[in-house]
């Protein structure tokens, strides 16, 4: 079983959020993931658009959250984060940050 992974992420939060600033709705925010997620299946850069509209600041860094081990995120993040092939993308993880994409790098 591994230990480890690397992972980047796009994060949308929203009003009901936690740790959050964000003003759109949760039903904005899901909609918006959803159209993010389409953008990656039609081949657009995954780095480009975290730095485009994720609420995290590793979009700065294309989304990259490095390296980590069990325990370290939310539950529902670690199990998506995981379970993924590297390169493989998930479908729309919510988590009580908002909605997450991940791609497994490593």
């Amino acid at each position: 079983m591994t230990n480890q992974v690397n992972a980047s992420h796009i994060l949308l939060m929203h009003s009901e959020s936690e740790r959050s600033s964000a003003t759109r709705t949760k039903t904005e925010a899901a909609d918006l993931i959803n159209n993010i997620k389409m953008k990656i299946d039609a081949g657009e850069e995954f780095g480009d658009l975290a730095g485009e509209y994720s609420d995290c600041p590793s979009s700065n860094d294309g989304g990259s959250l490095g390296s980590f081990g069990r325990g370290a995120m939310v539950p529902e993040f670690e199990t998506a984060a995981f379970a993924l092939d590297v390169n493989g993308i998930s479908d729309v993880v919510e988590t009580s940050f908002g909605f997450h994409l991940i791609k497994r790098t490593g």
